[in-house]
C-alpha cells in the first residue's frame, strides 16, 4: 500500500514539473507555474492525497451484549 501512495507521489511530481515545462510562464504572474518547486511539490502533494487509502474501520460481525436495545 506504501508502494502506491509513493508511485502516485512520483507520478504527481513529474506531471507537476511537466506542466511547469510545458505550460509555466516567465513572468511571474502565475504562482503554480512560475516555479519548478512550487508546481513539483504541488504535483507531489497531489499524487500522496490520490495514492493514499486509509485502513477500513472494522466492524464486529455480531454485537456485544451491551449494545443490544433493549
Amino acid at each position: 500500500m506504501m508502494q502506491k501512495t509513493i508511485f502516485a507521489m512520483l507520478v504527481g511530481g513529474a506531471l507537476g514539473f511537466a506542466a511547469y515545462w510545458f505550460i509555466g510562464c516567465t513572468t511571474g504572474a502565475c504562482p503554480l507555474t512560475s516555479s519548478p518547486w512550487v508546481s513539483t511539490f504541488l504535483g507531489l502533494a497531489l499524487g500522496a492525497m490520490f495514492g493514499f487509502k486509509p485502513k477500513p474501520i472494522e466492524q464486529n460481525a455480531k454485537p456485544n451484549a451491551d449494545t443490544k436495545l433493549k
